[in-house]
Parts: structure tokens; C-alpha cells; sequence
């Protein structure tokens, strides 16, 4: 129920129109029942052929009920949407400026596809909780009440059986209802989240998937989820079947007593016949709106299970807290020190990196070595305050970068990461992503600096040349130099170069290396790498292994040290020679 209470809170703003929207929606049954009630009473009148004029009224009464019931619904559908609209994009909003929070590091364990899921499907099934859940139970709890008093009017008995079955109909049908499909109604949120997420990923790594011939058997296994989804939702098809089926029994049942004992109510004096259709059609209208109550407990249980789903994210620890008062970004150049750094994942049991100790002063250039998992990329969220310290600090000129803005941090470092994100627009609109303001010109100085001018001024477009969705259109190395303007138009202090050779042969990574170290001389540059060749020219290399740094110094003092740097360096140096001899036999 905790959702439930979430869910109304998150919609206090408009609290108003929503409980005019059942307001209206009550007006709208009301005005159903007093035309079916008119009805049968304007036909029991008329066959006893009175005078016209004594049936004016009812005539009247009939057009009113039927005209009104069509403009109340016409509002209650407009004011009911417009709440539920409002509600969603605050919502909307709300979840994204939680995701900002989170990412990257606080989302590691979600899957793409599933956070796309959580954000736009699960958010919208938040409609359902205001339009097709508290609505009709508001709805039918007030006509509800209002039929049966006035069935107790005309015939105290009859009141009393309707009373029965619309309880039976408002409360134990949608029970069982909930009941028979309920384990599906959680499931099926969860499985639409999984088969999004695998589609995501099939469709990103496609020709990965059809280079190494596995693309039949990934698509066969996201049919193998789709055919999961189709399984859950006819079992809750199977659950709202028995509902509405019940739905109706009930209401039949129902209207069948009301008949009898309005009856035996004529027969016995205690009723003019001319109300006996009154009795009889009122509770059959009115248990149309019991109809929708098990489809409604039904989306009652799926919004629960998104809710639950929304807010296990929105809820997650930040990896990072930022100062409520923070301090001033002091001015450069900037000095970084690690002191006796440890930091860990959000969910992990052990640190990632343990007592690290670095200095970096201005215009030193630093790697970063070690295996994968070695703590290298986590050091380098910390740096920029993507996760925070567990132990230690990391200071910056002096000042703990925890009492400094995140994004303030982030204007003094930059990152060209591994996988940097290529926008499907111009090269220019993606290098212009640093910096909106900056000129023609410090665009096509940046590219230059990166080594891509002379090759993008030979495309037909230029730099309005696109790129295509996740820079298709580009090499690896292209991709890479792109992500080099950004960050050379930015003009960052302090540059981090996490894997730039990742995922491209040797040659072409050995000359991208070099590249970027000479495009970003000058500036205080930290390259995180598990390859040592194009290194060899750094200030200093420092060594991690499970997350503690275990050798440092630099190039040729590593070599002669004898340990995971020599070693690693000659298995490299090995598989580069037997290369070679390959190509040049070739």
C-alpha cells in the first residue's frame, strides 16, 4: 500500500482536478441511471395512455439525462486525462533528475532496455492508477450507495439485494479477480522490462552479433522472452475473463431479485406497478459500473509492481553526495593528490581501490596500468566525482573535491572515455556539445588539434556531414578523435584518457595514443590503460593490481625491476613481433 500513499502524494498538486474528475464521473452514472429509470417509467406510464402533458416532465427529464450524461463524460474524460498528464510529467521529470543523480555510477547494474522500460512504460502505467483504478471504485462507492438507498425507498427488499450483489460485484468479484491472475499482473511489468532490454541490446550489438555468427541464437532467445510476455498477459487475460464474467453473473443474479420482490411488491399493494421497471432497470445500469472493478484491481496490482520497479531506482543511494554549501573551485593550475584513497561500487562487499597515494602536479603526465579490474576505471570515476571516497580523499589544490560542486569538478577534469557517446547529427553539432558558444573557427581548431580536419573537409558536407546513430558512419579511431575535439574545445586543466586504444588493433591504437598525448600536451594528463606500448614517454607509470598500486616509476625503472610491468611488457612486445613476422610472410 506504501505505493499507493507514494502515488497520491506525487499527485497533491492536482488533487483537485482529480476528485473533480470523480465528481464528474459520478454525475455521469447518475445521469446513465436517471435515463434508464425515466425510460422505464416514461413506457410503464405511456401504455396506461394518460394525457401527453402529464408526461412532460418525464419526457423532459429523459432528454436532460441523456444529453447530460454525454457532456459529463466528455468533462470527466477531459479533466481526468489533464490530471493524470499533469502527474506524469512531474513524475517524468522527477525520475530523470534522479537518474542524473545516479549515473554512471549508481546505475551500473541496470541494463539499458530495462532503465528505458522503467522511465517511459512503467512511468505510463502511473495513469492507470488515476484514471482506471481510484476513479471507478470513487465512483461506484457513491452511486453505489445512492442506488441502494433509492431501491430502499420504492421496496425495502429490494434495496437489501442490491446492496448484496454490489458489494459481492464491487469487492468480491475483483478479489478473485486479483486473485487468479495476480502472480501474473506482478510478473508482466518485470518480463515487458527484460524483453525491452533485450531488444535494446540486440539491436546495438547486431553486427558484433552477425561478424561472429551468433545472431540467430541471441534473436532466438529474445523470441524465447517475448514467448514469456505472450504466456503472462494471457494469464491475466484469464484473470479479467473470470472477472468480467463474474461481473455479470452477479448483476444478472441481482436484477433477477429485484425483479421477483418488486413483484411480489405489486401483487401485495406495497408498489404501483408503473415503478416496477424502475426497480428492475435501475441495478442494471447501475452494475455497469461494477464492470470495470476487477480490470481496475487489476491495474491496481501492475501499477504497484512499476511503482515498485520506479521507485527501487529513484529510491537507490547516491554514489555521490554533494556539499549542501560548497566550498569555491580554487583557482589553477591544478595540483591532484590521492591520500590513502578506497572507494567501492554501490552493492559491492570490498573496495575496489585501496590506500591509493598519487600526486599529480600541473602538466604531468601519469598512467595508469594494471589488468582489467584492476580498480583503474573506478579511480577515475572518483577523480570525477562519479563515486564518492569511501576512505582517504582526493584534493584539489588543496581542497577535498567532496566539498566541491560535482559540476565544478568536472569543469577542471575532463574525460575522453572508451565508449564516449556520438550523437546521430553533423560532426560539428557533436564537437559543438562542449562548447554551444564557441566560434567556427575554435570548432575547426579542435579538429585539427585531434587529427580529423583534413579528413572531414574531404566529405561532400564537411563538418555538416552526419555521422549516423552511435557514430555508424565512423572508424573506431574517428570515433575516438571526435571525443578528443569535445574535450580539446572544452580545454579541460586536467585530461583523463581512460582506455583510448580499447577495441582497435594495434597499429592504429599505438598511433591514436600518440596522437592524443601530443594533443593534449601541456596539459596535466592521466591515460588509464591495460595496454603499456605508446606509454613509454610519460612522466610516470603507476601500477594496480586488485585495486592497490604495486609498482610505480618510471618506463625504464619499471623494465628493470623485473616485475608485472617487465613482464607484461615483453608478453606485448612478443605478440607484436609474431604480428609482424605474420604479415610480412603474408
Amino acid at each position: 500500500m506504501s505505493e499507493f500513499v507514494r502515488l497520491l502524494r506525487v499527485a497533491r498538486p492536482v488533487w483537485g482536478r482529480l476528485m473533480l474528475a470523480v465528481v464528474l464521473g459520478t454525475c455521469t452514472a447518475l445521469a446513465a441511471i436517471g435515463l434508464m429509470a425515466a425510460s422505464g417509467y416514461l413506457i410503464s406510464r405511456a401504455s396506461q395512455q394518460p394525457p401527453i402533458l402529464t408526461l412532460t416532465t418525464v419526457i423532459v427529464s429523459v432528454r436532460f439525462f441523456g444529453i447530460s450524461r454525454g457532456v459529463f463524460r466528455y468533462l470527466e474524460r477531459l479533466v481526468g486525462h489533464d490530471a493524470a498528464f499533469r502527474v506524469l510529467a512531474d513524475l517524468r521529470v522527477d525520475v530523470f533528475r534522479r537518474l542524473e543523480v545516479l549515473a554512471p555510477s549508481g546505475l551500473a547494474a541496470y541494463r539499458s532496455g530495462d532503465l528505458l522500460a522503467r522511465l517511459v512504460g512503467d512511468v505510463d502505467t502511473f495513469q492507470e492508477f488515476y484514471l482506471r483504478v481510484v476513479p471507478p471504485f470513487g465512483v461506484a462507492t457513491v452511486v453505489g450507495v445512492l442506488v441502494v438507498v433509492g431501491e430502499a425507498l420504492l421496496v425495502p427488499a429490494a434495496g437489501v439485494a442490491v446492496a448484496v450483489g454490489f458489494v459481492v460485484a464491487a469487492v468480491g468479484v475483483p478479489w478473485v479477480s486479483v486473485r487468479v491472475g495476480q502472480r501474473a499482473e506482478r510478473q508482466l511489468t518485470g518480463v515487458r522490462g527484460e524483453l525491452s532490454a533485450e531488444v535494446v541490446e540486440l539491436l546495438q550489438a547486431t553486427p558484433e552479433l552477425v561478424a561472429s555468427s551468433a545472431a540467430d541464437a541471441r534473436r532466438a532467445h529474445v523470441d524465447a522472452v517475448d514467448r514469456r510476455v505472450q504466456d503472462t498477459e494471457r494469464r491475466v487475460a484469464a484473470g479479467s475473463g473470470v472477472g468480467a464474467g463474474l461481473t455479470v453473473l452477479v448483476g444478472g443474479l441481482t436484477v433477477t431479485a429485484c425483479l421477483v420482490l418488486g413483484t411480489m411488491a405489486v401483487r401485495t399493494g406495497q408498489l404501483d406497478g408503473v415503478w416496477l421497471a424502475v426497480v428492475v432497470l435501475t441495478p442494471l445500469t447501475a452494475f455497469e459500473l461494477a464492470s470495470p472493478l476487477p480490470s481496475a484491481a487489476a491495474q491496481a496490482v501492475r501499477v504497484r509492481a512499476a511503482a515498485q520497479r520506479v521507485f527501487a531506482v529513484v529510491d537507490a543511494p547516491a554514489p555521490v553526495h554533494e556539499p549542501s554549501v560548497p566550498a569555491a573551485l580554487p583557482e589553477g593550475p591544478f595540483t591532484i593528490r590521492l591520500e590513502q584513497l578506497g572507494a567501492r561500487w554501490p552493492g559491492q562487499s570490498r573496495d575496489a581501490i585501496a590506500d591509493v597515494r598519487l600526486e599529480v602536479t600541473p602538466g604531468r603526465r601519469v598512467a595508469i596500468v594494471g589488468p582489467s579490474g584492476s580498480g583503474k576505471s573506478t579511480l577515475a570515476n572518483v577523480l570525477l566525482r562519479f563515486l564518492d571516497p569511501r576512505t582517504g580523499s582526493v584534493e584539489l589544490n588543496g581542497v577535498d573535491t567532496r566539498n566541491l560542486d560535482g559540476d565544478a569538478v568536472r569543469s577542471v577534469i575532463g574525460l575522453l572515455g572508451q565508449d564516449a557517446h556520438v550523437f546521430d547529427t553533423t560532426l560539428r553539432e557533436n564537437v559543438l556539445l562542449a562548447r554551444r558558444d564557441a566560434s567556427a573557427e575554435q570548432v575547426r581548431a579542435a579538429l585539427a588539434d585531434a587529427q580529423l580536419l583534413s579528413w572531414a573537409e574531404t566529405l561532400p558536407d564537411g563538418l555538416d556531414t552526419f555521422v549516423g546513430e552511435h557514430g555508424a558512419q565512423l572508424s573506431g579511431g574517428q570515433r575516438q578523435r571526435l571525443a578528443l575535439a569535445r574535450v580539446l574545445l572544452k580545454d579541460f586543466p586536467v585530461v583523463i584518457l581512460d582506455e583510448p586504444g580499447e577495441h582497435l588493433d594495434t597499429e592504429t591504437a599505438d598511433a591514436l595514443v600518440a596522437d592524443l598525448l601530443d594533443a593534449t600536451h601541456g596539459h596535466t594528463t592521466l591515460v588509464i590503460s591495460h595496454r603499456l606500448h605508446g606509454l613509454t614517454g610519460l612522466d610516470e607509470i603507476v601500477v594496480l593490481s586488485e585495486g592497490r598500486v604495486i609498482e610505480r616509476g618510471s618506463h625504464a625503472e619499471l623494465l628493470a625491476r623485473g616485475g608485472w610491468y617487465q613482464r607484461t611488457w615483453q608478453r606485448e612486445t612478443d605478440v607484436a613481433d609474431l604480428l609482424l613476422a605474420t604479415a610480412v610472410q603474408a
